[in-house]
């Protein structure tokens, strides 16, 4: 982001405040400090140093990574001059004063200020989620603080500035937002909050707060404090994890937690305006659309755009609350991953392999693409037209080119050993995240073997992966050497396979996550599979589906539905069969007694 201040009118206070918090943002993901050195014989070996609490930092940095850290740096320190000089702009108040600005320690907004910001969002749809926020804090004071949290882009902002707009004029004169940045600590946030509750203010939301070095040792006082006393606090930020450790640790039972990260497909469609299953698959994950509503751009439109959300949005929120925590006590198996650089790299192996097992061969084998191979095994069963693949391509030039896109390693490139217990620790660090979720895997008719598959909750970081594959297709002179029809009839098919699998996945986690009081699984047998089976254990009834990605109905598709012998298994094991079901993309139908329904109305009334 290029700021010019000759671009900021003096008189407008909301611009220089907006531009203020972007680069607030912006500074908190990079490296502060200084690049030292050390000579060892006749080498020289590089240190990230940093201060902390008057103690000295140094970290090993590889070689290959020197001059990025150092523009990271001096990108950092550019933008903390340009902050200095946005801050020192800020105008005068009709007295002649900062009176409004200047008296607190942290930035907060008040006033004209507060409503301006609020105003953005006059014409955006409510999430879901708004009504636990709006009850919070229009209903009974309660001695509790409301913890607003996900990842970036899922809309967290703009559920505040929704409920800032839906308050009487008296309401939001008691009514302040607190922007954190990196700089700020919590002595000058309490002395801020004390000054606040002096004034009679009642509402108090405060942006980004687990940026504070102290946030989660110290959470405690929100609500001892100044929730106990009448004051209604929104706490929200994009580091997940450290709102998770704060209310395990410190708040205890004094915090409402309210999710943002998980988008179902009927909030995406209601509240974007955004129809049909594809583009949720291509988008869906977060409040963004190119040019429409929240946000100008989708994190998923581009493979650059998704690797940067990994990064910023998923290692480095690991990494930010891991690094607070218990002074970094709570790292455990991640800390030499996290020193080395190497956790990103681990979260994108498992993104891109998400439909296999998620052990450590997922994060550390010889890289071969999952989607390539999926959609190599459907080519080649195609009943029209097979293709051998194989045959069409140079293998080792798409999958090389596609790691390097991707920006994933392999083993022999690792630094750090990632055995069993570390994939195992990225796992659980990804599902408090909301990043992940399971499904259970049964295997029939024996029923020794049960596996988790792993569903990824943003399908459009999952798409995005696969278009990267089509973009090392498309630089592979072997494969461009053929004739226009047979390029664009394999790239479709990789695109349409990979569809179907994050359609499927889909499915099954809404399904999952709405049908609460049943057992959601999926069916291996020695032959074929049974996509979902959703159980209600309390009659001993089941409901078995196949979901396809495709508008025309064919026998293929529900043959698993209508084999007797897989059927009577499923209801020894399951219970009474009481509907069959193919979910796609057509309309409702019903053909040889199976019901065909369609996915985008599956999943809009699926728990109405």
């Amino acid at each position: 982001m290029i700021v010019k201040l000759e671009d900021i009118k003096r008189g407008n206070v909301f611009d220089i405040l907006e531009k203020i918090e972007e680069l607030n943002k912006e500074i908190s993901l990079l490296p502060s400090g200084s690049i030292t050195t050390k000579r060892i014989g006749d080498k020289v070996y590089y240190y990230h140093r940093i201060s902390k609490s008057g103690r000295r930092f140094e970290s090993y940095i590889p070689f290959e990574k020197v001059d990025e850290v150092k523009k990271q740096i001096m990108k950092r320190k550019d933008l903390e001059e340009k902050l200095k000089q946005l801050k020192n702009s800020i105008p005068l108040d009709k007295k002649g004063n900062k009176k409004d600005f200047t008296k607190f320690k942290t930035f907060v907004r008040i006033n004209e200020q507060l409503l301006n910001m609020a105003l953005i969002v006059k014409k955006y749809k409510h999430r879901e989620c708004y009504d636990f926020l709006s009850n919070y804090i229009f209903g009974e004071t309660q001695d509790k603080v409301l913890i607003l949290y996900g990842l970036r882009r899922t809309g967290k902002t703009t559920l505040i500035r929704q409920v800032i707009l839906e308050m009487s004029e008296e309401e939001r004169k008691k009514t302040a937002f607190i922007q954190i940045d990196s700089n700020n600590t919590l002595s000058e946030l309490y002395s801020d909050l004390k000054l606040l509750e002096e004034m009679k203010y009642k509402y108090v939301f405060i942006d980004e707060v687990t940026q504070l070095e102290d946030f989660i040792e110290g959470s405690a006082i929100f609500s001892d404090v100044f929730a106990s006393s009448g004051m209604k606090i929104v706490l929200s930020g994009t580091d997940s994890l450290g709102f998770m450790f704060a209310a395990k640790n410190q708040l205890y039972d004094r915090s409402i937690m309210v999710r943002t990260t998980f988008i179902s497909y009927r909030e995406f469609e209601d509240v974007l305006g955004i129809k049909g299953i594809d583009e949720y698959i291509r988008y869906g994950g977060t409040m963004s659309l190119g040019g429409l509503n929240y946000n100008d751009n989708s994190p998923f439109s581009t493979k650059e755009n998704v690797s940067d959300y990994v990064d910023s949005a998923i290692a480095k929120n690991i990494q930010h609350s891991l690094k607070y925590y218990q002074d970094g006590g709570h790292f455990r198996l991640l800390y030499d991953l996290y020193e080395k650089g190497e956790l990103t790299n681990a979260i994108n192996r498992v993104v891109e392999n998400i439909n296999h097992y998620f052990t450590k061969e997922v994060i550390t084998k010889t890289f071969k693409s999952s989607d390539l191979k999926l959609a190599e095994r459907n080519l080649m069963n195609d009943r029209d037209k097979p293709i051998i693949l194989d045959e069409k391509i140079n293998r080792e030039f798409v999958e090389k080119t596609l790691k390097s896109m991707i920006d994933v390693l392999n083993k022999e490139e690792q630094t750090i050993d990632i055995d069993d217990a570390c994939a195992n620790q990225i796992k659980e660090y990804l599902s408090v995240l909301d990043l992940i979720s399971e499904i259970e895997l049964i295997h029939l008719p024996y029923q020794g073997k049960i596996d988790k598959k792993i569903v990824l909750v943003q399908p459009g970081m999952r798409y995005a992966l696969a278009e990267a594959l089509v973009n090392s297709l498309i630089l592979d002179q072997k494969f461009i050497s053929m004739n226009y029809l047979e390029i664009n009839r394999i790239l479709e098919r990789v695109l349409d396979t990979v569809k179907g699998m994050i359609m499927e996945e889909i499915v099954l986690l809404e399904t999952k996550l709405s049908q609460s009081m049943k057992n959601i699984y999926q069916v291996q047998f020695a032959i074929g599979e049974i996509d979902m089976i959703v159980q209600d254990s309390s009659n001993k009834t089941c409901s078995i589906y196949e979901i396809k990605h495709s508008k025309e109905i064919a026998f293929e598709q529900y043959r698993h539905l209508i084999d007797d012998d897989k059927c009577n298994i499923i209801k020894k094991v399951f219970g009474n069969i009481t509907g069959k079901y193919v979910i796609y993309r057509g309309s409702n139908k019903i053909v040889d007694n199976i019901n065909y329904l369609n996915v985008e109305e599956y999943l809009k009334n699926i728990n109405k």
